[in-house]
């Protein structure tokens, strides 16, 4: 018993030593301009970043590591990554499991549609028998499943996926947030409607596991840094000058007006 416990310690320490001066966080780089991969093939935006703020702080190098968005709550909680950075909302149910840091953006559900559907609001939904495509694991899935109780949900575990069932015609809406909606939508016009106004709004926050309090506040510095000394407002000009257009010509708050 002895041997097998000082080879199960031997395991921990050779784990921690491996890791050494490094934060590791996870990310869903699908999601543009938030965390995507770009023509190098290297993992980028506004999230990663932010990321590379925390590292900074803490005096560490930062690895990211991509990970399905469905995947990211599991690979926290079983320390094989410190952080996830990844548009990730904070919700009630994740907070069962998981910690969150003070949001950094906030935003709302939003829905798309063929752009010659009859569907204009979130009643409109309800009806019997709808088609409605949710991103597997995300918000969009869990308020759909509670408050469409008579549509048939339709997860799928890429937002292209989603988006292409619209186009097509497979399904009568997509909820997902304000600003992939208006991105696909962009990207479709000509197919698709985007219904703006949010059918609950959220934020988004750093998740990290439950009782590193040390890590949390220090997370939550760099945040409130960040706000302060307009870092937000630069990573927006280089990476959202589109989307922080779009919201305010329809009188949106931009996602990182938190008030």
């Amino acid at each position: 018993m002895k041997h097998l416990l000082s080879a199960f310690f031997l395991c921990l320490l050779l784990s921690a030593c491996s890791r050494g001066n490094k934060l590791i966080i996870g990310t869903d780089a699908t999601y543009p301009p938030f965390e995507f991969v770009d023509e190098s093939g290297n993992i980028t935006g506004v999230d990663i970043e932010v990321g590379r703020e925390i590292a900074k702080s803490l005096g560490k190098e930062v690895e990211f590591r991509n990970i399905n968005f469905d995947g990211l709550i599991t690979a926290l909680r079983s320390g094989s990554i410190d952080l996830v950075i990844s548009s990730m909302t904070a919700t009630p149910e994740r907070r069962q499991s998981i910690d969150f840091s003070e949001p950094y953006v906030k935003t709302g559900l939003a829905v798309l549609v063929a752009k010659d559907s009859t569907l204009q609001n979130a009643d409109d939904l309800k009806a019997p028998g709808r088609k409605i495509a949710v991103r597997l694991g995300t918000t969009g899935e869990s308020w759909a499943r509670a408050n469409l109780k008579e549509a048939k949900i339709i997860a799928l575990d890429a937002d292209v996926s989603c988006v292409m069932e619209v186009v097509n015609g497979n399904v009568d809406a997509w909820i997902y947030d304000q600003l992939s909606i208006m991105n696909y939508h962009a990207k479709h016009a000509a197919k698709t409607r985007a219904l703006l106004a949010p059918l609950r709004e959220e934020v988004w926050a750093v998740a990290l596991k439950q009782g590193n309090t040390e890590l949390k506040a220090k997370v939550n510095e760099v945040l409130s840094r960040m706000r302060t000394d307009g870092t937000f407002s630069k990573l927006a000009d280089r990476y959202m000058a589109k989307e922080k257009a779009m919201m305010t010509a329809q009188g949106l708050p931009f996602v990182f007006e938190l008030k």
